[in-house]
């Protein structure tokens, strides 16, 4: 599985990353080891997963987690979450 994570405030991509996961787990452990990954990566907090991230995610494999979702300030406008590959 590879992951795209992208931070982007306004039009601007400010910074992005991809992580690639080619373990046996189930689907939801590799996108949550992914985040954190990535935020580990953005020196971020990780975002909480909101009602509105969860369905847009099961619908089209991808998510923004805007201000809404950290709990400290972001300088950013939303973290962009995109499935490219799938096991």
């Amino acid at each position: 599985m590879k992951i795209w994570f992208k931070i982007i405030k306004g039009t601007h991509l400010l910074s992005d990353i991809t992580v690639a996961d080619e373990s046996e787990d189930t689907r939801t452990h590799k996108i949550f080891r992914a985040l954190e990954q990535a935020c580990y990566e953005f020196d971020l907090g990780k975002p909480i997963w909101l009602d509105a991230n969860v369905e847009e995610f099961k619908r089209h494999a991808k998510t923004r987690f805007t201000q809404d979702c950290f709990i400290e300030a972001v300088d950013f406008d939303f973290l962009e979450l995109q499935v490219l590959e799938e096991d």
